[in-house]
């Protein structure tokens, strides 16, 4: 495979979202006989369990090709508007009683849990460090591929001028759309990942709902009812409803039956209120631990709950 060239004395990093265009990308630079000396995953905390269960799928294949290991990294708060800690973006959703950014049309949720974590990481890379010292760049691979919609996310970042990084789209350069992606990836004799993103992401469509297990339809609608109270321009993760789809994910999923009236309405009755009375139980200091710790804790007496 052809494209722009990489400078082989240069750190190159790949941002792997461990999805069809990371995972094709990847191939295709190893068929090109380029080497990258970082590949980076930024764990939101909230991934889908079939992106979770490819790392392992992930390692395997880069052990195989000689390419270094995943390395995982993810973003660590430190200061919280509401108590008690968080540390993915699902706690900080539910602690602080909002939406992913996405919903209110802003992207900063992917900024703050996704590029930030790795932009960190790289800082404290020796390899990142000793090119910037030199007074050269870190080369960086980003997994747009040739398809119109990827192709208009490319246009729109232009020609970035970052004194740190220099951009490279391998993807686009070798023409592969989406489908491309795929065909390469089963060329290799790799599974085809799913789709990279939380599974309460608001850029998800229907049917993606529709495939969520119970446990994950359960922790959508007890975000958006968290959030309801405070929710003044939007009605839920999908903002505002269309013809085909109510803005309310919650509403989706009741209108569909793919959890019973029953089910939302224990959510609404009783996980909830806990969240509010767990976080006024914190501020004066009669609990203690991390809010995904108590979280987990509902989580497993609603289920046990349901179960009796």
């Amino acid at each position: 495979m052809k494209g722009k060239l990489f400078n082989p004395s240069l750190p190159l990093a790949c941002a792997d979202g461990l999805g069809v265009n990371s995972t094709a990308a990847l191939i295709g630079l190893e068929r090109a006989g380029i080497r990258p000396d970082l590949i980076i995953f930024s764990d939101t905390g909230g991934e889908k369990d079939e992106t979770y269960q490819y790392i392992e799928v992930r390692n395997a294949w880069l052990k195989r090709v000689g390419f270094p290991e995943l390395t995982i990294v993810r973003y660590v708060p430190k200061n919280f508007k509401n108590w008690p800690p968080y540390y993915t973006l699902e706690d900080n959703c539910l602690t602080n009683a909002t939406l992913p950014s996405l919903a209110f049309g802003f992207k900063s949720c992917s900024l703050k849990w996704k590029v930030s974590p790795q932009n960190k990481f790289v800082a404290q890379w020796k390899s990142a460090q000793d090119a910037w010292a030199a007074g050269f760049k870190v080369q960086k691979v980003v997994g747009y591929d040739a398809g119109p919609a990827d192709l208009r996310r490319r246009n729109h970042a232009g020609n970035l001028n970052d004194p740190q990084y220099d951009y490279f789209y391998p993807l686009i350069e070798w023409g592969l759309d989406r489908q491309g992606c795929i065909d390469l990836i089963r060329d290799e004799g790799e599974p085809v990942p799913p789709k990279s993103s939380c599974f309460f992401c608001p850029a998800m469509k229907p049917h993606e709902v529709d495939e969520l297990p119970e446990d994950k339809l359960m922790r959508i609608v007890k975000m958006e009812l968290r959030a309801a109270p405070r929710l003044t321009t939007v009605q839920g993760l999908w903002r505002t409803a269309t013809k085909k789809k109510p803005g309310s994910i919650t509403e989706y999923i009741r209108e569909r039956g793919l959890l019973s009236p029953s089910q939302i309405d224990e959510i609404k009755a009783n996980i909830c209120t806990d969240i509010v009375s767990f976080q006024e139980g914190y501020a004066d200091a009669k609990a203690r631990g991390a809010v995904e710790d108590y979280l987990a804790k509902a989580r497993n007496d609603y289920r046990n709950k349901v179960a009796a």
